[in-house]
């Protein structure tokens, strides 16, 4: 079992290490739902831990359409990020119907070479997920799909998220299950879907805020509930 967990700040992701993360998403503007961090955090980050960082690459979040402009900002974070040494870049790219901007993500993906890539929440907002999810696997270069079954939280979209995790079972993708999640109800949620990757953000933060840093007992509840499902 892969936890995942949200960092804004280098404190973040010591600490998410520490207490018990396998990998971590670096983004900015959290409140925004992610924007691609500064080049100075991801440096400081990458140098610091030693759990692969997943950066993520978002130029705004008016929408997950992008201009030929927002995909020039994008190509050159890319860049930027494989420079520093980042294990990987969380991305995505939607046409104006709701469905995968195949062009724009061959153009990123060709870019990342050989990073890591998550298809990040984008996910949520396409108008048919097992559509979109077909779409995907013909990129070999994702590793993983952020969602959360189109729900509010990933335990309101369990059932959709099994859907997922079914339909991905002889692919080389993983569906990562995020938003919401916290150590009450994991056991339940990670037995009922089949996901092998969960994402955490304020789940694991003091007083569920992501104005406050990550809370260790919360954490290491988390890492010990997958660890016990992992025997």
């Amino acid at each position: 079992m892969i936890i995942e967990v949200i960092a804004t700040n280098l404190q973040d992701a010591v600490d998410a290490e520490r207490y018990g993360a396998d990998r971590i998403e670096l983004v900015s503007a959290i409140s925004e739902d992610g924007l691609t961090p500064s080049f100075g955090l991801i440096k400081q980050v990458v140098d610091k831990v030693n759990i692969p960082v997943q950066v993520m690459i978002r130029p705004h979040s008016h929408s997950f359409s992008y201009t030929a402009d927002d995909m020039a900002v994008m190509l050159q974070d890319i860049d930027i990020v494989k420079e520093i040494g980042a294990a990987g870049i969380v991305v995505g790219a939607l046409d104006d119907s709701g469905g995968i901007a195949d062009e724009q993500l061959h153009l990123l993906l060709e870019r990342a070479g050989n990073l890591s890539v998550t298809f990040h929440r984008a996910f949520d907002h396409v108008a048919d997920q097992e559509k979109a999810l077909e779409q995907l696997t013909a990129f070999s270069q994702i590793d993983r799909i952020l969602t959360s079954g189109k729900a509010q939280t990933a335990d309101k979209g369990s059932k959709q998220i099994k859907k997922l995790v079914d339909q991905t079972r002889d692919s080389h993708i993983k569906i990562l299950a995020g938003s919401g999640l916290k150590p009450k109800g994991l056991k339940d949620f990670i037995l009922s879907t089949g996901v092998q990757e969960i994402h955490l953000g304020s789940g694991v933060r003091k007083d569920k805020s992501y104005l406050k840093g990550i809370d260790p007992d919360r954490l290491s509840l988390v890492k010990e509930i997958c660890s016990a499902l992992s025997i």
